[in-house]
């Protein structure tokens, strides 16, 4: 074609170019008027003029993807189809020029949104290694890997989302449902409560933090937060009124593992200091000294050494130490994978796990001779299933146990101030005759301190 004028005229390429940039123009005007569906038609029509236009294959598919978004009567199909198509014009602008990460992003999201999980990932582990100061591209990264099932990896990438961008609402709580998702709701809690003081009328906030709570089993405080999310949305999209009215029908009063394990795991760097210091922690010393002293009389049963003993929420193993001397076998579970770190540190247990003191004694029916827990059963409410796990994980003449605070009699069990519960010497009775199980000690200790004054306990062993 001759670029020069036949009749005085434009010359074409000139014409050609000035025709891109009025449909430029246009294409921007249709968004900037909130009409993505038009700026995409204006967009398509310079890919049909210069198909090597890479600037005009990412406006339209960021064009399209607004319109996918915007719209509320696309058919299913419809939606997918464009999803499709602005897969397909962000992997041709993506081709016209590799180095724009821009694009590369959006084509990243849509391959996500669309379904094309692997491709997307590797889109994004590419993206993330090139531009890890980009909170975008952490943030989109962390989605693809939370779709992808891949939780503790989304954790740590919205994690730095986060951190690169602290004042993103939408990231914030995004990595505030992942945190409660894993179990470490306080984590969420502490996240999002700032953020809901700078932005004290931003709904979805207020909601999460009462989700948080609910988690942690903090009625109260879950009522507080999801009543100023259903203020600020009088429609309920976020559903908040459902969960006040379970929290108001008395629905989430007990503790969850989840907040007790989010608590432990955030206490262990320093648990043995403080329980050994300002708290005067004596559960594991009373408790193998109430078991030397019952076996005593007859020089046999736990005094003896080479016993299986299971140490139920071992923490980070104070009572494995009291109790090793007499362990063939000494195990420990606890939910908390760092307090079992820590306990893995000491180098005294055979074996430990993360789990649930229930199921860890469900696991192996009839197979301890001693199981032990210090400073547990405060975290435990109802004791049915733990005094009836008991009886079956033992052998026969086998022992448990334990200490707990004590509560009045009358009241059987009851959650205090300080979130750890007390047991009526009454209720522990009930408990144990109901497993089959025959007491052999309950008496009245102090277990810890709490400001300076000692705790009231009860000590008990009881025998299959």
């Amino acid at each position: 074609m001759s670029t020069q004028p036949s009749d005085g005229g434009t010359p074409p390429f000139a014409a050609l170019d000035r025709v891109i940039e009025v449909l430029f123009e246009r294409g921007y005007e249709r968004l900037y008027a909130a009409d993505p569906a038009g700026g995409a038609t204006a967009f398509h029509r310079v890919t049909l003029l210069d198909p090597g236009h890479g600037e005009a294959w990412a406006a339209r598919a960021e064009a399209l993807s607004d319109s996918m978004i915007d719209s509320t009567d696309h058919c299913c199909d419809a939606k997918e189809s464009c999803a499709t198509a602005v897969t397909a014009a962000y992997a041709r602008a993506v081709a016209v020029d590799p180095r724009q990460w821009m694009w590369r992003l959006g084509w990243a999201e849509a391959l996500r949104r669309s379904g094309d999980l692997p491709r997307a990932l590797a889109l994004f582990a590419d993206l993330a290694r090139e531009r890890a100061d980009s909170a975008a591209v952490r943030l989109g990264h962390a989605r693809a890997l939370n779709a992808a099932g891949e939780s503790d990896a989304a954790l740590a990438e919205y994690r730095e989302a986060v951190s690169l961008r602290p004042d993103d609402t939408e990231a914030a709580l995004e990595l505030a449902e992942a945190l409660t998702a894993s179990g470490d709701a306080l984590a969420a809690v502490e996240l999002l409560q700032p953020l809901a003081r700078r932005h004290a009328e931003d709904a979805a906030l207020h909601h999460t933090i009462g989700q948080s709570w609910i988690a942690l089993r903090e009625p109260d405080k879950a009522l507080v937060a999801l009543r100023r999310a259903r203020d600020l949305d009088p429609d309920d999209r976020l559903g908040s009124a459902a969960a006040i009215q379970a929290l108001e029908a008395g629905e989430g009063a007990d503790l969850s593992a989840a907040y007790v394990r989010a608590l432990f795991d955030r206490y262990a760097d320093r648990f043995d200091r403080d329980l050994l210091g300002k708290l005067g922690y004596a559960a594991p010393d009373l408790l193998r000294a109430a078991v030397d002293r019952l076996s005593a009389p007859s020089g046999a049963g736990a005094s003896s050494s080479g016993l299986r003993i299971l140490d139920l929420g071992c923490g980070t193993g104070l009572a494995g130490v009291s109790f090793r001397p007499l362990a063939g076998f000494l195990a420990g579970v606890d939910l908390s994978p760092r307090m079992v770190d820590k306990a893995r540190d000491r180098r005294i247990y055979d074996d430990l796990t993360v789990g649930d003191v229930v199921a860890a004694m469900d696991a192996a029916p009839a197979a301890w001779d001693l199981l032990v827990a210090a400073d547990v059963l405060v975290y435990i409410g109802d004791l049915a299933p733990v005094f009836q796990a008991a009886a079956r994980a033992l052998v026969p003449g086998g022992w448990f146990a334990a200490t707990v605070e004590r509560a009045a009699e009358g009241e059987g069990f009851v959650l205090g101030p300080t979130r750890r519960y007390a047991h009526a010497e009454s209720y522990l009775r009930a408990m144990a005759g109901a497993a089959g199980l025959t007491i052999r000690l309950l008496e009245p200790c102090t277990p810890r301190r709490e400001k300076g004054m000692g705790v009231p306990g009860l000590l008990f062993i009881v025998e299959r």
